[in-house]
């Protein structure tokens, strides 16, 4: 264990401490607090992967709401072919 706790120390760039990864779940930790019930199983796995996605567009440096506001706009005309466009990875706003 100590390998994996000390692999900080072979590059300067990698960070001593976790602070982006604790600040990325936090609207989840928040929200399990609040969130007594999601409905059903299947809600809160539909729940989990939107926020998912949310965090992945913000952690691209997207606004979460003017990712998720396109992608719902275009993918009715979107190509299955090209759905992978809108990930948020790959996603391009609409010119």
């Amino acid at each position: 264990r100590w390998p994996a706790l000390a692999r900080y120390a072979e590059d300067g760039s990698y960070p001593i401490d976790n602070n982006a990864i604790e600040n990325a779940i936090r609207p989840i930790a928040l929200g399990r607090k609040n969130w007594l019930f999601a409905g059903s199983e299947t809600a809160g796995k539909r729940a989990a992967a939107i926020m998912s996605l949310l965090a992945t567009a913000k952690a691209n440096g997207h606004e979460p709401l003017a990712w998720l506001t396109d992608v719902l706009t275009r993918l009715p005309t979107t190509l299955d072919r090209d759905i992978d466009t809108l990930l948020p990875h790959r996603w391009k706003p609409a010119a």
